[in-house]
């Protein structure tokens, strides 16, 4: 089980919860699947979950999924699971903060509905591309050998 876990956030630190056993299950599929997804001449990769990435000297932010340009290590994509727990920090805080940022893509994962909200980033913040449920297929267009079907990151028993 993973232990709390801390976040700077708008220049305070929050100790995060451990997250779930479903949570991490779900976040271990999306680890493996993206991973795979990734070609050799990808211009991504893939950091441990929840690496801690310095958004601003202010926000250090330990995502479920972080994606980094494989040159100048940019920080290009995020997925959040969203903990129930303490789902407000995930969908309201730290979402309005990677909106501040402008950052590429964002994936907010959602167990309690089982669905995935893709945000893409522009000159004013984050846009809400579309909303991804259970019969989907979660792809990237900048990572064109990647697709996890929802069904299978939300199944309950393993693969």
């Amino acid at each position: 089980m993973i232990e709390p876990y801390e976040e700077l956030v708008e220049g305070e630190i929050n100790l995060r919860i451990p997250p779930g056993p479903r949570h991490e299950e779900i976040c271990r599929r999306l680890h493996e699947r993206v991973a795979a997804g990734l070609a050799a001449t990808s211009p991504a990769k893939l950091l441990p979950p929840r690496t801690k990435v310095e958004l601003s000297p202010s926000n250090h932010f330990c995502p479920d999924l972080t994606l980094v340009t494989t040159v100048g290590n940019k920080f290009w994509l995020a997925a959040e699971v969203i903990n129930s727990g303490d789902h407000n920090f995930d969908t309201v805080i730290k979402k309005s903060i990677y909106e501040q940022i402008k950052i590429p893509r964002l994936w907010m994962i959602d167990p309690r509905y089982n669905n995935v909200e893709i945000y893409h980033g522009n000159e004013y913040g984050i846009t809400l591309k579309e909303i991804l449920a259970l019969n989907d297929v979660l792809t990237e267009p900048l990572l064109p050998c990647f697709q996890l079907p929802l069904n299978k990151l939300f199944q309950l028993s393993a693969e």
